[in-house]
């Protein structure tokens, strides 16, 4: 009986520790060291390679800054090309394309002028009124200018020795007239007279033309024609 009591309780202790699981085995404090160790020097590492990876960026960008800065100092200040469309241009203006300016009209020699006077009629009855005409002529080479206006010009008639009429003596405006004349042309002024006398000064004549032989001449400036005969009825 005591024999058999001694056999069950040893089966009942065997039993009991075979049906524990074991545990993870435990990682001995050497190994937790090292394992600290290389996680400190491979986040060195990175850190390392980090810090060289921007000093260079930093370097490299300040070599270029530093570059661009010299070469900007060496090509001197940038000048834009003519005719840039960056610059405005000056707005063309007349002048660009400006007409030559003509060349004035010289004057006429005076001494190659020539004056004529003639009249419409050699006869005229006593009713008649004679009409005038003084002709100019450029006898310069060139064409020039001549005044010709009303106060150069006179028609003056005479008989004898006595003065019969004058355009000059009543006119009531005198006026100038520069006329460019070609080479060798003329240019011709009329004159109707009403078969009156006129003195200087626009007095009032007493005594009118009577029928006779009277003399015309013409002049423009100090320049006389020659005399033209008419009678009057």
């Amino acid at each position: 009986m005591a024999g058999k009591g001694a056999g069950g309780a040893g089966s009942k202790g065997s039993s009991g520790r075979g049906a524990r699981t074991p545990g993870p085995r435990r990682q001995s404090p050497e190994v937790y060291r090292r394992r600290r160790i290389a996680v400190v020097v491979l986040m060195v590492l990175i850190l390392g390679v980090l810090g060289v990876g921007v000093s260079a960026a930093v370097v490299a960008v300040g070599s270029s800054a530093a570059g661009e800065g010299a070469t900007a100092a060496a090509a001197g200040p940038e000048t834009t090309p003519a005719g840039d469309a960056s610059i405005p241009s000056a707005a063309p203006t007349e002048t660009a394309s400006a007409t030559p300016t003509p060349t004035p009209t010289p004057s006429c020699d005076p001494h190659l002028i020539t004056v004529a006077a003639s009249t419409d009629k050699a006869v005229y009855g006593p009713s008649e009124k004679p009409l005038f005409t003084l002709k100019v002529t450029n006898g310069n080479p060139i064409p020039c200018e001549v005044n010709v206006g009303t106060k150069q010009m006179e028609f003056l008639v005479v008989s004898g020795v006595d003065r019969i009429f004058s355009s000059k003596d009543c006119q009531a405006t005198a006026e100038d007239l520069p006329k460019t004349i070609a080479a060798g042309g003329s240019e011709t002024a009329n004159f109707p007279w009403s078969r009156v006398r006129s003195i200087e000064g626009c007095k009032a004549a007493t005594v009118q033309p009577k029928p006779g032989i009277y003399v015309l001449t013409a002049s423009l400036g100090a320049t006389t024609s020659s005399k033209a005969v008419f009678e009057l009825k």
